[in-house]
């Protein structure tokens, strides 16, 4: 009997190397030992950043779709289950095409070691050569330069969202720096979209698509986004859009969907297309309100909302803390688990003026997970009155019935906002 998708990506997961050692030299043979797969997918727009991929991606894959396109996309990390992270046009990849394509990763590699998302996307990129599509979406991992989405020649678009401080170890400590390795998805002579940056981020950009001959469409030079009432207003040199607000709440969603709208503007595509990305994008636990479920009961039991967000950095704390100064004014009491690797005192200061309290909580089953006691005491510094919960579902109840008719946030990591999403159902 053929081994399960889950057996396979839990055995796979194994032959993590000991070191992480940022390089395509594993990818490429792989994808060499495999004939190659990357080169048979339908022409790829590839999007790197460090907030707002995700989003970005969803709105132009909704707005390709309104087209009629057909759309395979790449994204990552999972929420609930791991087929999310390969979609294909028919939805999330199914059991048994995930099971044979990670097969044939596992057998070519032969043991040797490799790290669990080279060897997915390497079975991402088997999948999308073999099911027909008009575009493939990627999504960067981690940085850009040495990404294992970057393998791809000649994309046909790459864009790259607001770039912030995240992934130090790894992409250097300065703007500049992260920049440039972000920047490294550029390729000879292709277009790319650039959302909102930092000076010093922009400039680094800048001077990668100089060495390259990359054509740049920046925000704030060459197209311009505004709120301007329930309506947003998109202006680029092919002349001026009038479309609705994002389904995707908060205010941050008009820096992705100014980038997402830059991208279908120059695939050739119109209003109605610009549109639906606004109105039909789709991306889980991103101030997602919660309507359904154990949890959204017990809150709603005493008049509370429940929402749920898994941005884990200070620029995603501060997305967060503009949706709720958005939102109507109520008492906000956050229910939050952290991982030991992030920046949580920088997580923790946005939130402090939006919010009344917080509740700490382990991530079950996350090895990094920050103890409820170190979380709390983090919130305390960045002047959040704290407690601790055993876990969520315990939290949700006490907040609830402590502070009936307020909103209640499940937030700090998308772990932990994947587990909340599996568990309620």
């Amino acid at each position: 009997m053929a081994d399960t998708a889950d057996e396979l990506l839990d055995r796979l997961t194994r032959l993590h190397p000991k070191i992480i050692d940022l390089s395509l030299d594993r990818m490429n043979a792989l994808l060499e030992a495999l004939g190659h797969p990357e080169r048979a997918i339908a022409p790829v727009i590839h999007v790197a950043g460090t907030n707002g991929k995700g989003s970005t991606q969803a709105m132009i894959r909704a707005g390709l779709e309104s087209a009629g396109l057909r759309v395979n996309a790449y994204t990552s990390p999972h929420l609930a289950r791991f087929n999310e992270r390969i979609r294909l046009p028919t939805g999330d990849i199914p059991d048994d095409l995930l099971a044979e394509t990670l097969a044939e990763v596992e057998e070519v590699n032969a043991g040797c070691p490799i790290t669990f998302f080279e060897v997915t996307t390497a079975a991402a990129f088997l999948a999308f050569s073999r099911v027909q599509a008009d575009y493939t979406l990627l999504e960067v991992g981690l940085g850009g330069r040495l990404d294992a989405t970057n393998v791809i020649k000649k994309p046909r678009l790459t864009a790259i969202t607001p770039i912030s401080i995240d992934h130090t170890q790894y992409l250097g400590d300065t703007m500049a720096q992260i920049a440039r390795e972000k920047a490294g998805i550029l390729k000879r002579g292709v277009p790319c979209i650039v959302g909102r940056q930092h000076d010093e981020a922009l400039a680094a950009i800048e001077a990668r698509a100089g060495l390259l001959g990359c054509p740049l469409s920046v925000r704030g030079q060459h197209w311009m986004i505004t709120r301007e009432g329930d309506a947003l207003v998109f202006q680029d040199e092919r002349g001026l859009l009038d479309l609705p607000l994002p389904c995707l709440p908060g205010p941050h969603q008009i820096d992705n969907a100014g980038t997402a709208i830059a991208a279908l503007r120059e695939l050739g595509l119109g209003q109605d297309e610009a549109a639906a990305a606004m109105t039909r994008a789709a991306w889980p636990a991103r101030m997602q309100r919660m309507t359904h479920g154990p949890l959204a009961m017990a809150a709603e039991r005493h008049g509370c909302e429940l929402w749920l967000d898994g941005g884990h950095n200070p620029a995603g704390a501060e997305a967060v803390a503009a949706t709720l100064a958005a939102l109507p004014r109520k008492p906000t009491h956050l229910i939050c688990g952290m991982l030991n690797t992030k920046d949580v005192l920088g997580y923790m200061r946005p939130l402090a003026a939006e919010a009344e309290s917080l509740t700490a909580i382990p991530i079950p089953g996350e090895p990094n997970t920050l103890p409820a006691a170190e979380t709390a005491a983090v919130a305390a510094e960045a002047g959040l009155p704290a407690t601790t919960a055993s876990d969520v579902q315990a939290a949700v109840e006490e907040l609830a019935a402590a502070h009936p008719g307020a909103r209640l946030l499940i937030c700090g990591s998308l772990y932990l906002a994947g587990r909340v999403l599996r568990e309620n159902g």
